[in-house]
């Protein structure tokens, strides 16, 4: 047991100070998952401390702005009770209080945020027998779709012509086409299988960066299972310069509402310009899917890799406009030359 506070998540995103509190609704699930839906771009720490004194494990969430109404709600099952409250001026605070018999594990605890708006703590150790959904307020409740989405125009000139260009044979890039084999990530609408498309789509990365004049090599190049630490051990071992791992997203609860495109990369300012590039670039591949962000997060993949290094999500396959994309070649195939186009900006910006 820690008897200290630790810190659950620390995502940060564009603070939005409001003069009203930033947390619209919450919802404790009956398996567990907590849900929140604030104001757009959001910012959120979140906090875990032990028993002590009496009290049981706690989790504490902090937004922006001022709670009207502090309040404490019953909890049911092993949540003992709920309280909103106001820590200090400007701030609210929503706690968790477990019951003495819960034993929470902190470092199975991830806050993220699923959405502008929307932000999800699954409570993965938690006993949820007895559990039953507690919450307020409307947390479905939908982005006005004048916000939702890039305004960036598509780019039509697939040409290697439109690439820039860098110098030839000094750069090498591993591609890691996400899941494979008996592991075939998400299955998305229509049967659509995460490993599947994103080897697709990694080939053609790789094939575009080759034309390019990149060294670029594959961790997987067919429907096989390969654990995590290869992956890495590979990119490290032959030096690479750069390592971009595939992935296709789904939606817990296969909400077909949720689309959108992610990239995500673990530290440092060369991994954030890397998934900056990266991000701007597919979201000219299909600028009607919602703009997810640049994110931090702690992939094995891109945390233990020694280069820079991003993981990108190119959309849900459980989302019903995404996952229509990515049934389809021709999306793909703009996909493909999306991560290679934000690679290769990188690559002339870098070095």
């Amino acid at each position: 047991m820690f008897s200290s506070v630790v810190a659950v998540s620390n995502l940060v995103f564009p603070l939005s100070s409001e003069a009203a509190s930033s947390l619209a609704a919450w919802l404790i699930r009956s398996n567990g998952v907590l849900e929140f839906r604030t104001a757009r771009d959001t910012k959120l720490k979140a906090f875990y401390q032990s028993s002590s004194d009496g009290k049981g494990d706690r989790v504490w969430i902090d937004f922006p702005g001022e709670l009207i109404r502090p309040r404490t709600l019953p909890g049911n099952g092993p949540i003992k009770e709920i309280r909103l409250g106001k820590p200090k001026d400007g701030f609210t605070r929503f706690v968790i209080e477990f019951n003495p018999y819960v034993d929470i594990n902190p470092y199975k605890l991830i806050l993220k945020g699923t959405a502008p708006d929307r932000w999800e703590l699954d409570f993965i150790t938690l006993p949820a027998r007895g559990l039953k959904q507690i919450g307020e307020g409307n947390i479905s409740k939908a982005l006005p779709k004048s916000s939702r989405y890039s305004s960036l125009k598509p780019f039509k000139n697939l040409k290697l012509s439109a690439l820039p260009n860098v110098t030839k044979n000094r750069f090498l890039v591993v591609i890691d086409p996400g899941h494979g084999g008996p592991d075939s990530g998400a299955i998305g609408i229509g049967g659509l299988r995460e490993s599947e498309i994103v080897l697709d789509v990694s080939k053609q990365v790789v094939d575009i960066l080759y034309k390019k004049g990149v060294k670029a090599k594959l961790t997987r190049n067919s429907e096989i299972d390969l654990d995590l630490p290869p992956r890495v051990n590979m990119a490290n071992r032959i030096g690479a310069d750069v390592f971009v791992s595939i992935h296709a997203n789904a939606s817990r609860g296969f909400q077909k509402d949720v689309n959108g495109l992610e990239t995500y990369y673990f530290s440092g300012y060369q991994g954030f310009k890397l998934a900056k590039n990266i991000q701007n670039e597919i979201l000219k591949a299909d600028p009607k899917s919602p703009d997810r962000g640049v994110r931090q997060g702690r992939f094995f993949v891109i945390r233990r890799t020694n280069m820079p290094a991003a993981l990108v999500e190119i959309g849900f396959l459980t989302g019903i406009d995404d996952a229509r994309s990515l049934s389809q070649a021709d999306h793909l195939k703009r996909v493909a030359f999306a991560i290679s186009k934000g690679i290769l900006k990188y690559l002339k910006e870098a070095y």
